[in-house]
């Protein structure tokens, strides 16, 4: 597999892609939107590949840094995020701004990012929390004070949170889907249901 190229940047893509001129090779590699800046034509570069190979394509990302390497790969390690997605988000969000959004839970960082909605932003933060280390980045320190426990759901809502993670979700996104529940008046098989779909 290709870890890293060294060549002369050649033409731009419109769909955010480079060619990168190796020895007289042209590799098109795809480059977050915010490193087109950073990569005028004409110029060698080093860039940091993640070759990316599925049945039908064969593809490179590449990255300025070795940190956007390693946050691209921490992405894709999240459910539902595949490598447009990722490098979209790291468009928006340096390697070290990621990491900091995701160590404080901060929801707002990723506002406006084009195909980042609630549900991927809340997999990101839960998937990646304490997980995604980018070298060379300072430990963000958290506030000391303890947050209120949430109460353990029981009755129906406590069946549904158990028959959800038997399922395989994390504890805490299944009870947070039962808290947006109405619970009264429906059988434990609607409750499920529509807990799966708050999902």
């Amino acid at each position: 597999m290709i870890g890293r190229l060294i060549g002369t940047i050649g033409d731009h893509g419109i769909d955010g892609s480079v060619i990168l001129d190796v020895s007289g090779v042209g590799y098109e590699v795809h480059v977050p939107i915010g490193a087109l800046g950073r990569l005028p034509e004409g110029t060698t570069v080093t860039l940091h590949v993640h070759t990316h190979v599925r049945e039908d394509a064969f593809q490179l990302f590449g990255f300025d840094s070795v940190e956007g390497k390693q946050a691209f790969r921490a992405l894709l390690g999240v459910s539902n995020v595949g490598p447009r997605l990722a490098l979209a988000i790291l468009g928006a969000l340096e390697p070290h701004a990621l990491a900091q959004a995701i160590a404080s839970q901060d929801r707002n960082a990723f506002k406006g990012i084009p195909g980042v909605g609630k549900k991927t932003v809340e997999r990101i933060l839960l998937d990646l929390d304490g997980k995604l280390v980018v070298h060379g980045s300072a430990p963000v320190a958290r506030p000391i004070t303890k947050a209120p426990e949430r109460p353990v759901p029981t009755g129906p809502a406590g069946e549904v949170v158990m028959l959800l993670v038997g399922m395989g979700y994390k504890r805490p996104e299944a009870e947070r889907a039962v808290e947006t529940l109405e619970l009264e008046g429906k059988d434990l098989q609607t409750l499920l249901r529509e807990a799966l779909a708050a999902l």
